[in-house]
């Protein structure tokens, strides 16, 4: 029996070998996409607001991008294994993603992976919305923290950008690798490095205990809606 219940993990750059959402965005967005990438990194907006920015952006039909999405952005030939591994020992593996959603099921289909929760945004027709949000905060569009502690827990969680840190705070176990372990180092996260989802499968396989979670009362990236200007109702 392995020592979690749960296992999330991040689509764009993890369980998909390519930053989707970047790489629609420079071939049918604009190119002052990466300014919002920018400003998120130096903490002048959130990720919602970004990501809003940049959906905008988008060209072409929706058949254009996933076309594009299917033939040039292809999952980790370890993630399909990995998911009919971890479904051997009763434990479901989520995608949680804060990127433009729409082509994250048909990338499984098209790899002929099923039975994966999909945690995501949804967008259409240039604009988008957060579903998987939280209540209260508008940092982030879907809120992995949320995600993770609303999983079935021990949970284990498998990243490796800056949208994962929110995530890695509150799992039992973090597999991080590209800019997340800088993350998970500043703010006393535990982790794993990986490179591909048999990394993963051979340290849960492997270990029975875990390091468990950091959980901050409050989320580092917590952001909450600008006021209404004076005499103005908020927008609806």
């Amino acid at each position: 029996m392995l020592a979690v219940r749960s296992i999330l993990a991040d689509f764009d750059g993890t369980a998909c070998l390519r930053d989707v959402a970047a790489h629609l965005l420079v071939a049918f967005g604009d190119p002052s996409w990466s300014d919002y990438d920018d400003a998120v990194d130096r903490g002048k907006i959130g990720l919602r607001e970004a990501i809003t920015a940049q959906a905008a952006m988008l060209h072409g039909t929706r058949d254009d991008l996933l076309r594009a999405a299917i033939d040039q952005c292809p999952l980790d030939p370890t993630f399909a294994p990995f998911v009919a591994w971890a479904r051997g020992h009763d434990v479901p593996v989520t995608l949680v993603s804060d990127g433009f959603g729409f082509y994250v099921e048909p990338i499984l289909a098209a790899a002929g992976v099923e039975d994966v929760t999909v945690i995501t945004n949804t967008w259409e027709d240039g604009q988008i919305s957060f579903g998987n949000g939280h209540g209260e905060c508008v940092g982030c569009g879907t809120c992995k923290m949320r995600a993770t502690l609303d999983a079935p827990g021990p949970v284990a969680f498998v990243g490796e950008g800056s949208s994962d840190r929110y995530a890695a705070l509150y799992a039992d176990v973090v597999f991080a690798k590209d800019a997340l372990p800088e993350y998970c180092e500043a703010d006393g996260v535990p982790y794993v490095t990986w490179t591909d989802f048999d990394d993963v499968r051979a340290w849960l396989e492997t270990h029975d205990e875990l390091p468990g979670p950091v959980a901050p009362i409050r989320c580092p990236g917590w952001r909450t809606p600008l006021p209404s200007p004076p005499g103005r109702s908020p927008a609806r």
